[in-house]
């Protein structure tokens, strides 16, 4: 498998180079967009097939890279999982793009580009060694930040490539003291070594926080997530998607591979740091979605939200698994590799609703939308399945993980750390309120969109979109239908990923009447998905059919209720900023609201104006003085180019003392 597996990386890689010599005709995005759908679904079913069949990890060493060193790939259940995870995402974000990629003014920015970013994703969950995974992240990195400069003459664009290009950088250093920390002073950078490296538990303590940092600042955990509310929402949505639903899983596994495989055991006390963090992430996530008024800000500002949920979960996992608790550390790490799946889905597929209502409006901003579930009433119906996902609603998928999640929160008191014992609950409270504060965001999202009237003519002119977008959003629509209703073949199918990572998998769930969930059979909590499902259709069929029988055929016309106010312009409507006020005024000090409102004097014809803002705390206060001591210090270390050649070599020779004197004291 692992074979095959390079081998569909190398075909992504030759097309990569092959779209860039392509003509720029309306084929080329057929041909590049088309083969990487087909590419990514044989990826997916290599990561299929080693999870179904429980595969014993399979290496190989190919003689490039380092001389000494070569690289090294490996599959086993962790790294298939998140393959598949890949597979699934890049077909459907692919397909999409065959339609989307129409509407693009610059196709060939984004062809040559596309193929390559997949294939560097591919790599780095391949990876056996530390040279071939941070080579192929860096390469990541490189490709998405070009794709995101898609279209690079807007402003906003380049500042978003700029920064998220800075940020690439920082993780991408951090990430390589990390693996010189493990690998020690031998140097040994193969992974089965760096396994085999023992470790006291402050350097143990030390790589938790670089990966935090590094993988972190990937996946968009707070304070490093700066980049990611503006380079998403800038890249083509097909892109969006990718970045927004793969990319930070690739960030979480290679969290997940270094802290729960190749690290060693941590200690005890540092879950907090991981679960506080998780949690403090997914709570100002969904704050800052609730009140922006950009529909594919508001996404990304849930994918913050979503990877503190992820984060969270495995901060309890290491507390479990410290604790020697190895059936509740795989109950933690199985919630969260199944919300890193769930959120590939309804995330990926909410991206390509976005990317469907831009092209038939050209609009983004919410407050220019409205009524599009009577021009688009598919993607209306799909969007639906979406938001009801992400919100975290029973029958679907988004509700699953999240009950697993909760399910180990209340196992807390198991654990022996009072610390522990109190932050656990008190993490859970801010995670369910983060659940109920998702509700309210995707109920102003869908509901501004889609319902009510049109609030511009482009949204009274919309269309509904091409049949390969709607196919893509369509067959992520029945994954996200289909991983809530029968949960228990999805927690089955990744039970070897949970093993390498904790220790221990859950029991089976396939057996069960049903298709209920026990995750602990020694407590009584179950869950069936199905069982919803059917409850659903029944009472909601039962009662439609009711009132067809039963109400009047007669059909009776008036006018709508006007709240007492006759004016019936689509602008008294509720519109985003009506939805996000109370929530705003409650939270306000979290997103450092401000709301400004001016009423003309008496006789002043001009209309009266209200606004309102919110700023990340993150960027005010850690990210606006580091920019301007970074700016200072450079100032002052421009004097260093004006030195003699005396004092060129003093410095050097300094420098050089320094160097060994900490070699000296690491060895």
């Amino acid at each position: 498998m692992i074979g095959a597996g390079l081998t569909i990386v190398g075909l992504l890689l030759v097309l990569s180079l092959a779209a860039a010599v392509l003509p720029n005709g309306p084929k080329s995005p057929v041909v590049v967009y088309g083969a990487s759908t087909a590419l990514c679904s044989v990826l997916a079913t290599i990561g299929f097939a080693v999870l179904a069949a429980s595969a014993d990890p399979v290496g190989l060493i190919l003689p490039i890279g380092l001389p000494w060193l070569g690289a090294h790939f490996r599959i086993d259940g962790l790294s298939a999982f998140f393959l598949l995870l890949l597979g699934i995402g890049g077909a459907a974000a692919s397909l999409y793009a065959i339609g989307y990629g129409r509407h693009e003014h610059e196709p060939h920015r984004t062809l040559p580009f596309y193929p390559g970013f997949l294939g560097a994703m591919a790599v780095v969950i391949l990876s056996d060694d530390a040279f071939t995974f941070l080579l192929s992240w860096e390469v990541m990195s490189l490709l998405s930040w070009a794709l995101v400069l898609t279209h690079h003459r807007a402003e906003d664009t380049r500042q978003a490539g700029y920064l998220y290009l800075v940020m690439a950088g920082f993780g991408t250093m951090v990430l390589l003291l990390a693996f010189g920390l493990m690998a020690g002073s031998g140097g040994s950078y193969d992974f089965a070594a760096i396994r085999e490296t023992g470790r006291n538990e402050m350097l143990a303590a030390a790589v938790l926080m670089l990966m935090l940092l590094g993988a972190g600042s990937k996946a968009g955990l707070m304070p490093m997530h700066v980049w990611l509310p503006v380079a998403h929402p800038a890249a083509p949505s097909h892109v969006s998607a990718l970045m927004s639903g793969v990319m930070t899983k690739v960030a979480i596994y290679g969290f997940v591979r270094v802290v729960f495989d190749l690290l060693g055991p941590l200690p005890w006390w540092a879950s907090p740091v991981v679960i506080v963090a998780g949690a403090l992430t997914a709570v100002i996530g969904i704050l800052f979605a609730i009140n922006d008024g950009d529909g594919k800000r508001v996404l990304a500002w849930s994918t913050i939200e979503n990877v503190g949920i992820i984060f969270a979960g495995l901060g309890l996992a290491v507390a479990f698994r410290a604790n020697a608790m190895p059936g509740l550390a795989a109950l933690a790490m199985t919630a969260a590799l199944i919300h890193a799946m769930n959120h590939m889905l309804f995330k990926s597929l909410l991206f390509m609703v976005a990317g469907a209502v831009l092209n038939a409006t050209g609009r983004r901003d919410l407050d220019a939308l409205g009524g599009l579930i009577h021009r688009m009433p598919v993607t209306a119906a799909l969007a639906l399945v979406g938001v009801t996902a992400i919100s975290a609603l029973p029958p679907l998928n988004g509700f699953v993980s999240e009950w697993l999640m909760f399910q180990s929160v209340l196992q807390s008191p198991q654990l022996a750390q009072p610390g522990l014992q109190f932050l656990v609950p008190a993490a859970g409270g801010v995670l369910a309120l983060t659940a109920a504060l998702a509700a309210t965001a995707f109920v102003r999202f869908f509901g501004v969109i889609f319902l009510g009237r049109a609030r511009s003519d482009p949204a009274a002119a919309a269309s509904e979109v091409d049949r390969w977008s709607l196919g893509a959003m369509a067959g992520l629509a029945a994954l996200c239908i289909l991983a809530g209703v029968l949960p228990g073949l999805l927690i089955d199918f990744v039970g070897p990923a949970v093993e390498i990572a904790s220790g221990d998998r859950l029991v089976s769930q396939t057996s069960n009447a049903w298709f209920t969930l026990v995750p602990l059979p020694q407590i009584d909590s179950s869950y069936s998905g199905f069982l919803v499902m059917a409850f659903v259709a029944i009472v909601g069929g039962g009662a439609a059919w009711t009132v067809h029988r039963i109400a009047s055929r007669g059909v009776r016309r008036g006018p709508a209720w006007d709240c007492g106010f006759p004016n019936a312009d689509p602008i008294t409507q509720y519109g985003a900023g009506s939805f996000a006020q109370p929530i705003r005024r409650s939270f306000g000090p979290v997103v450092a609201a401000r709301e400004t409102v001016f009423m003309p004097p008496p006789g002043d014809p001009s209309a009266a104006r209200h606004a309102a803002s919110t700023t990340d705390l993150a960027w005010r206060h850690l990210y606006t003085p580091l920019i301007a001591l970074v700016g200072a210090l450079a100032t002052r270390a421009n004097s260093l180019q004006f030195l003699t050649i005396r004092r060129y070599l003093s410095l050097v020779f300094g420098t050089l003392i320094l160097l060994l004197v900490g070699l000296a004291t690491w060895n």
